[in-house]
Formats: C-alpha cells, structure tokens, sequence
C-alpha cells in the first residue's frame, strides 16, 4: 500500500509541511527511516535525528520548531505518537490475514453458541456454560473452562488458559501463555506443613484490557480478582488473588501485586516493581522501575526505590550516594590533620 503525505494528513486532520506528494508505504523508527518510510517525533531526545533521517514523511506536532533546516515532508498533528499508533491500527487491520471459522481438530461442548463470525483455532478447547461475545477470535490451543464468559471483539492468542468461571470483557487482548484464573497463592501453615485453601472465587476482567505474554491474573479466594478497564499489562506481569487494580493503570515487564492489594485508576508501574499485599495505591501515582513497595500509597504519589520513597527525595539520595567517596577521603584529611595537632 503507498499513500502520499497529503492522503495521511487529509486521514489523521494534519497540516503538511513541504512536498505533499511525498509517497511512504512502510513505518520506521526516525533513526532508522528509509526513503518510502513514515517516522514520528515526540520525544524531545531524538530531534537530531529529523536533520538527517532518510525517511520520506514525519509526523512532528503542531509546535516543534526546527532549529536546522529540514529536508524531509512534515505533517503536524496534535499528538505524533496518538497518530502513528492509529495509523499502526489501520494498518493492521488492512495485512492482518482473515481469521474465520472453527478448525479442526478442536473441541467445543456440547449447548455452547458460537456466534457466526467467531474464529476458533485448532486444539482449542471450549468448555461447558461456556459464553462467547461476536467477532472472537481463539487462536490455536486456548484453553476456556467451564462457564467463562468472553466478551466481544475479545483476541486470545494462541495457549491462552482461561479457567472456570472467568469473565473476560469487550476488545481485550490477551496474548500467548497468559493465564486467567489459576489458583491465588493461599496455604495455611499446620504441624504437618502447609494446607491449601480453596480458591473458590474468580477473576473479572473488564473492557478493552490488555495482558501480555505469560502474564498470569490468579483468581480470588473469595470473590473476585478485578482488572479494571483499559488496563494495559506488559509481559510476565503476576497480580495475585483477591487485587483489585484500576482503570487505565499500565505496568510495564515482570511488575509482582501481592494479593489482596488495591491499585488505584490511571497509575503508571516501571518494570520489576513488587508490591507488598494488604495495601492500597492510590490513583494516578508512578512508581519507578525496582520500586519495592512495602506500604500504602496516597493518590498522586511519585516513588522510587526499595523500600520507595518519594522520587525526587529518591534522585538526591543517589547524588549523595555517588559521592560518598569523596566524602570519606575529606573526612579522612580532616582527621589526620586533627591528629596531627
């Protein structure tokens, strides 16, 4: 597909700066652009690049302002990064191949209904009770337990495990090895070693959620695990039983919840973060990436470190760690002088 950079721009509400015939039929990273490719800018960092990048087309926003001249077709847009990832969409949705139909082998139990234009992969396996939205798509080798319910539009890739009695809302994403509804981590210790408690809850998860891959979501011992909508979850993420997180929260690779944690709406997790259970963040706070995180958290917070404290408190702490050094070679002058009076 080719289109000129008048096409994007008249697509996305843009205004082009240079030569609107400007053709592009491939995406490339700014640094990387090629001739026929179309780049963005929105991050600061890389404006260097624009001076010498070999792309043909690139999205900036409305007010940047070349400190050298340009060579290549700008088109300015409110947000370069909201549009480059609409942009990504449609193209997906164009090359993306045409997924329909039940394969075979599969299994699907006997009273379930499979709506017309849902796509089932082989080696997938639908159990009873189970309730499936329009326009699904289970990718080979998902596994669906007994009375799960998947909304519409929802996109299992393949290996999916969803358990028994497992809610999964509209437009979520779950991608290959994720696994919902596994028992939440809950043994009691006894004189003859630990006793596993029942899970006999579940996990709900709301509309438009994304789960990376191998992340795992356990269910409730009681009630539910809830992961709120619009929430985005990188790779290897483990929320335990009984969490409940907010809405439009994202969390980046191998981020830990200990169970029974409440995580708060519009919250931003660097990777590797471990929250201790029993507590509760509150919304729109940013913890940093390695952040051990003990204790509660007031909305609005920024923390970082282990145990976190308050990101800026945290960036002064590092200063003075860089230059203990110094410190303990002035500190020993000033005690040999001291000695030698």
């Amino acid at each position: 597909m080719q289109f000129t950079a008048e096409q994007i721009a008249a697509m996305v509400g843009g205004k082009v700066e240079g030569d609107g015939k400007a053709v592009v039929s491939t995406f490339a990273k700014i640094e990387e652009g090629s001739q026929g490719a179309l780049s963005f800018l929105a991050n600061p960092k890389y404006e260097h690049y624009i001076y010498q990048t070999g792309s043909s087309v690139v999205l900036v926003k409305n007010d940047f302002v070349p400190e050298h001249p340009v060579s290549v077709t700008l088109i300015r847009v409110d947000d370069p990064y909201a549009t480059i990832a609409r942009l990504l969409d449609l193209a997906a949705e164009a090359l993306e191949p045409r997924y329909e139909g039940i394969e075979q082998p599969s299994y699907v139990s006997d009273g379930v209904e499979i709506p017309a234009d849902v796509y089932i992969g082989a080696f997938a396996y639908i159990g009873r009770g189970v309730k499936i939205g329009r326009g699904v798509k289970i990718f080979p080798q998902v596994y669906l337990g007994d009375n799960v319910v998947i909304g519409d539009g929802v996109v299992l890739k393949p290996g999916v495990k969803v358990y028994h009695n497992c809610h999964i809302g509209d437009r979520c994403v779950l991608h290959s090895g994720c696994v919902v509804g596994a028992d939440g981590f809950g043994f009691a210790p006894t004189e003859e070693g630990y006793k596993k408690i029942p899970q006999l809850g579940n996990v709900i998860i709301e509309d438009d959620v994304e789960l990376g891959a191998n992340t795992t979501v356990d269910r409730a011992m009681m009630g539910s695990t809830v992961v709120g909508k619009g929430t985005k979850l990188d790779n290897l993420v483990q929320i335990a039983h009984n969490c409940r997180i907010g809405e439009h929260t994202v969390m980046a690779a191998q981020v830990g919840i200990a169970g029974s944690t409440k995580v708060g709406s519009h919250c931003m997790f660097g990777g590797q973060v471990g929250l201790a259970g029993h507590i509760t963040v509150g919304d729109r706070v940013q913890i940093g990436a390695q952040s051990g995180v003990p204790s509660s958290i007031p909305s609005d917070a920024r923390m970082m470190g282990a145990p976190a404290i308050d990101m800026k408190k945290y960036a002064r702490n590092i200063v003075y760690q860089k230059n203990l050094g110094e410190l303990f070679d002035r500190v020993k002058k000033l005690e040999n002088i001291s000695n030698q009076k």
